[in-house]
C-alpha cells in the first residue's frame, strides 16, 4: 500500500487481524476490588483478559486490565469511564472528584499493556491494533451497567481520545455521551512524515511490530512533576519523563485510526471536544509554551478534525491549557473541568426529557436525578464545522 491508497495520504486502515482466538475465553473480571496505588478511597479490580489478540501479547505476562473506582461506587444512575493516553495511567484524582461531586459514579480504565495493567509485559504500551480495547472497554462497560449506571460518560485524553472515538462510532448506543481531553486525531509532524513516513511506518510496522522507531521527550513530563518542579506527584515507574519507546506497530495502529477519522467516522451521540487554544513546539518547547499551551498535539488538527467525528460535535477551547486539560494550571484546569462536567449534564439531561416524552402514555416517566433539560446560558452557537461551547465564567483568552 502506499500513501496515495488515502485521500489524506495516510495508509488505509485496520486490517490487522486482531480478532477472537479459537476456543479460548477470558476469565470472569476479578469482582473484589482491592485498594489502589491511590489510597482510600480509590480501590481497583483486575480484569484478566485473552479472547482479543493483536499478536503483541506476551505469554509470561498475560494481558489484563485494571478498572480504578472509589470504594463506594455503584448505584448511581450516571458514571464516567476514562482511558488514558500513550505512556499513561490514571491518576488525576482532582479531576475525577469533580465528577463525583456532580454526581457521577468515575471509573477510570488502565487498559492492557499501560499503567496498573502492565503486568510485567516487557515492552509497556506495545499495542499493534487499538481495537484490541475493545475487549477491556466492554467488559469494563458491562462492569459499570450491571453497578447501576443508566448513563454512561467515554472520556478520553490523547490516545485514549483516539480510541473513544474509535469505540463510538463502532458500538452505536453504548455509551450516551463522549468527552475528549486533547485527543490524537492526526500526527503533529510534517507533511513529509504525515504522507511517506507513514507509508514506510505502515510496512515496517507489519514486519517488525516491536521495532523502537522513536520516543517522547521529557520536557513536557519534566514540567508536570513535582521531582522537576512542577504540580503533580505520580508513578515514574508507570509514567516516565521520557516515555516508553514509540513502537513500529503501535504507530502503524495510530496512523490507521488517523486515516479513519479523517474519512468520517459518524459518531451519533453528542462529542465535546476539550482542547487548549494554542499549540507549543513539540520538540523544543520554552517555559511559556509548557505551562500554557499543548506542545505535543496540535490544536489546529484537533479543530480540522472535529466536525469528522460526528454530526453532534462541539468545541471546548481552554485558554493557558496544556496537553492534558485536567493538570494545567489551576484557573485553566477549572475552566476545564466545570466546562465539561456541565457540558456532559445538559446533554444528559436532554436524553433523560427526550427518552421521558418518548414513553408510552401510562407509564412511570422516568426520574432524572440531574438538572431539568434546558439552554445554557448564552446558547451554543452552531456553527458549520460544528458547536463551540459557551465557555464558563473563568479565565479569559
Amino acid at each position: 500500500m502506499s500513501a496515495s491508497d488515502d485521500a489524506t495520504g495516510q495508509a488505509p486502515s485496520h486490517d490487522v487481524p486482531t480478532g477472537d482466538i479459537p476456543g479460548r475465553d477470558a476469565p470472569p473480571p476479578d469482582l473484589e476490588p482491592r485498594q489502589d496505588i491511590l489510597g482510600p478511597p480509590w480501590a481497583a479490580r483486575t480484569i484478566p483478559l485473552g479472547r482479543l489478540t493483536d499478536g503483541g501479547e506476551e505469554s509470561s505476562a498475560p494481558d489484563v486490565a485494571t478498572l480504578v473506582h472509589h470504594d463506594d461506587a455503584g448505584h448511581r444512575e450516571r458514571a464516567v469511564l476514562y482511558l488514558s493516553g500513550f505512556v499513561d495511567y490514571f491518576f488525576q484524582a482532582q479531576h475525577a472528584q469533580a465528577w463525583i461531586d456532580a454526581g457521577y459514579d468515575f471509573y477510570a480504565l488502565d487498559m492492557r499493556r499501560a499503567g496498573r495493567s502492565t503486568n510485567g509485559h516487557p515492552r509497556p504500551d506495545d499495542v499493534r491494533d487499538l481495537r484490541v480495547h475493545d475487549e477491556e472497554i466492554q467488559a469494563a462497560l458491562d462492569l459499570i451497567r450491571a453497578a447501576g449506571a443508566r448513563q454512561v460518560v467515554l472520556l478520553g485524553h490523547s490516545t485514549g481520545g483516539l480510541q473513544a472515538v474509535l469505540w463510538a462510532a463502532d458500538h452505536p448506543g453504548s455509551v450516551d455521551v463522549v468527552v475528549l481531553n486533547s485527543p490524537w486525531l492526526d500526527l503533529n509532524r510534517s507533511w513529509l512524515e504525515r504522507t511517506v513516513g507513514t507509508a514506510l511506518l505502515d510496512r515496517l510496522g507489519t514486519w517488525l511490530p516491536s521495532l523502537p522507531v522513536g520516543k517522547l521527550g521529557d520536557a513536557y513530563g519534566s514540567y508536570l512533576h513535582a521531582d522537576s518542579g512542577g504540580e503533580w506527584t505520580y508513578d515514574l515507574t508507570l509514567k516516565p519523563l521520557a516515555g516508553f519507546p514509540v513502537r513500529a506497530g503501535f504507530i502503524r495502529a495510530v496512523r490507521r485510526a488517523h486515516a479513519e477519522v479523517a474519512r468520517g467516522l459518524d459518531i451519533q451521540e453528542p462529542v465535546l471536544l476539550c482542547c487548549s487554544t494554542r499549540s507549543g513546539h513539540p520538540r523544543d518547547p520554552g517555559p511559556a509554551e509548557l505551562s500554557t499551551t499543548d506542545v505535543v498535539l496540535s490544536v489546529e488538527q484537533m479543530l480540522h478534525r472535529a466536525p469528522l467525528l460526528g454530526p453532534d460535535v462541539t468545541i471546548m477551547q481552554v485558554p493557558g491549557g496544556v496537553h492534558d486539560l485536567a493538570l494545567s494550571p489551576g484557573t485553566s484546569r477549572e475552566y476545564y473541568t466545570r466546562g465539561a462536567v456541565e457540558w456532559a449534564g445538559l446533554r444528559l439531561d436532554e436524553q433523560t426529557a427526550r427518552r421521558t416524552a418518548e414513553q408510552p402514555a401510562g407509564r412511570t416517566a422516568e426520574r432524572s436525578e440531574g438538572r431539568t433539560a434546558e439552554q445554557p446560558a448564552g446558547r451554543t452557537a452552531e456553527r458549520s464545522e460544528g458547536r463551540t461551547a459557551e465557555p464558563p465564567a473563568g479565565p479569559t483568552a
